[in-house]
């Protein structure tokens, strides 16, 4: 089996962070958002990976090639965001030929019993219960657990049930055929063509798909669900840092992900605080925050705040979303 991870999107949502960080490179816990999902399929034995790059794509497969050497990975850019449909489409060469094929989007951190999608008969999704269901791609369900329609972004939604960006698909060439009658007559939503829909075409010719209820989805679209998810992944156990150096004269409230290289000084650091490598914290109070790699922080006191990569701060108390290579100085009046 192939995985096919699109990460195309910009993660708007998330910005100013993700103007120069892409978001599945953002970290939770010490560990960014792609790992989470890799290293799950990779324990599912799979080895073989269709990344389909857009903003900021380059980052992506750097950071891929480095860190996950022994797999192969193929790249293809999806120059125009036409959708999700048409992101796998541009890349249907890589799997065209399989029996079946995994759709992982690259995120979200999702807890999910991937042997459940292994051990299914037929055609799967992976869905979970949201308040609103109105901004997601949402499914009905019939008897026996099957899906009897899926539909994206309904204002009237008749279900709860959001899909979160798993798919198991085991009939390849009619994936292909659905998605490629959707774009040939211009069958979109919102003038996109996501993969929702070439998957609506593929249950009315009477492909089964079984839903498949996940544990929990952390879709990390916002600042405040992003740092909510951090807390809660370093309250695990095998995420937080252990072992840690002594740092001079900082007290450490666990549970905290410390990078390499760090140089705490002076300062209290914790609880539920990741840290990346190569960060200065002198004469500081941090709490509830991210803080990217390279980054100084001197004589602050931040809480509920993501801080990116290669940012200086100075001389404040306040609650920040900031992006990458930005030195901000408060002063004092």
């Amino acid at each position: 089996m192939k995985a096919i991870i699109p990460v195309a999107g910009a993660g708007t949502r998330l910005r100013p962070l993700t103007y120069t960080q892409p978001k599945p490179l953002i970290p939770v816990a010490g560990k960014p958002i792609i790992s989470f999902i890799l290293d799950s399929l990779i324990e599912q034995g799979i080895t073989e990976y269709l990344f389909i790059l857009g903003y900021l794509g380059e980052k992506i497969k750097n950071f891929v090639d480095q860190h996950y050497p022994n797999l192969s990975v193929s790249y293809i850019y999806q120059e125009e965001r036409l959708g999700s449909a048409h992101a796998l489409w541009i890349g249907r060469s890589f799997f065209q030929d399989e029996d079946e094929v995994l759709v992982a989007f690259g995120d979200a951190i999702i807890d999910v019993d991937y042997s459940l999608f292994m051990k299914s008969s037929n055609s799967c999704i992976a869905i979970k219960k949201v308040t609103d269901p109105r901004a997601f791609g949402v499914v009905e369900i019939g008897s026996n657990n099957l899906i009897t329609k899926v539909v994206e972004k309904p204002l009237i939604p008749k279900s709860n049930k959001a899909m979160v960006g798993i798919y198991r698909i085991k009939e390849v060439p009619q994936l292909i055929e659905s998605i490629e009658f959707n774009i040939t007559n211009n069958i979109s939503t919102d003038e996109k063509f996501p993969l929702t829909d070439a998957i609506m075409r593929m249950i009315s010719s009477g492909i089964s798909f079984s839903a498949i209820e996940v544990d929990n989805w952390f879709n990390c679209s916002k600042k405040e669900v992003l740092l909510e998810t951090n807390a809660i992944f370093l309250d695990r156990e095998g995420y937080a840092s252990v072992d840690l150096p002594p740092y001079d004269n900082t007290i450490i409230i666990h549970p905290v992900s410390i990078g390499k290289k760090c140089k705490l000084t002076n300062s209290i650091i914790g609880p539920h605080v990741t840290i990346g490598d190569n960060v200065e914290v002198n004469q500081s109070i941090l709490s509830n925050s991210i803080i990217g790699n390279y980054s100084k922080l001197n004589e602050i006191i931040l809480k509920k705040s993501v801080v990116g990569n290669d940012v200086s701060l100075s001389s404040a108390g306040q609650s920040l979303s900031i992006g990458d290579n930005t030195e901000i100085d408060f002063g004092h009046q």
